[in-house]
């Protein structure tokens, strides 16, 4: 399968490269960054630590998307939505790893799945996934009496808080508790505050270093706490995750889909 990378060059972008070059079935198809990168018509490969393979850093997404099977996007939400519309409009199978859409940047997106597989996940880590099912689970099984706090730290360089794992953890716990998420979500604690509200589902912040992705959820009750912790100690756990949901929506027919749906088959 052609698989092409979206902001080839950043860190993420470089650590795609690689791991399409790395997994059996994949080919890498070529690699954009916006128009006046400053990589522009270097080798991808190269800049990805590898021997160079002939093929530039180009600012043609629409060609990109032409010459491939499946796209990875990785980059920032209002460039993730005009991609979504290439994807739409060429069926190329597009995969979404970009987080902090606002809700017309999520439109386009569900557009393009009209047209095209879509995969579209907060993290494609194994474990995170496998954390988002057990979140669920274990909300559902104790009480309303256990009170639920995220909590999560990223790399001093990342813009939106909380992280789309951190969010999709709560969905998974409201979800659990049958609860909507907008209303019980509490973001932010300054001052007096007051005592907790029963039934909320609190967030809690960090961001420094280079973290790539730390996330807990606990249950706190009354003499004992439950805690669920994922650590990813670097991003080629989420590269891993992605392109094996590209090489997954070979033969799938247009839909939006996640990565729930990637593991489960």
């Amino acid at each position: 399968m052609k698989i092409g990378i979206l902001g080839c060059a950043g860190r993420m972008g470089r650590m795609l490269v690689a791991q399409v070059l790395a997994t059996e079935g994949a080919e890498l198809a070529g690699g954009s960054e916006a128009p006046g990168s400053e990589f522009a018509g270097q080798d991808i490969t190269q800049l990805a630590g590898h021997e160079p393979a002939g093929l530039v850093v180009g600012d043609d997404t629409r060609a990109l998307f032409e010459a491939s099977d499946a796209v990875i996007d990785f980059t920032v939400p209002a460039a993730t939505a005009i991609h979504a519309v290439l994807a739409e409009d060429t069926a190329t199978a597009l995969i979404v790893g970009t987080t902090g859409l606002d809700a017309a940047q999520q439109d386009a997106i569900n557009e393009a799945a009209t047209k095209a597989p879509v995969v579209q996940a907060a993290n494609f880590s194994v474990g995170v996934n496998l954390m988002l099912s057990l979140t669920e689970q274990v909300a559902a099984t104790l009480a309303d009496d256990y009170d639920i706090e995220i909590v999560e730290m990223h790399h001093r360089h990342k813009v939106d808080a909380p992280s789309g794992t951190a969010l999709a953890l709560g969905d998974a716990a409201a979800l659990g508790r049958g609860v909507d998420l907008g209303a019980k979500s509490q973001r932010v604690r300054d001052g007096h505050t007051g005592p907790r509200q029963a039934g909320d589902i609190g967030f809690a912040t960090l961001r420094g270093g280079d973290v790539a992705g730390d996330h807990t959820v606990i249950f706190a009750g009354d003499g004992e706490r439950v805690e669920l912790t994922h650590k990813a100690a670097n991003r080629s756990v989420f590269a891993s995750g992605a392109v094996r949901a590209a090489l997954w929506t070979e033969g799938r027919a247009s839909g939006l889909y996640s990565m729930r749906d990637v593991l489960s088959t």
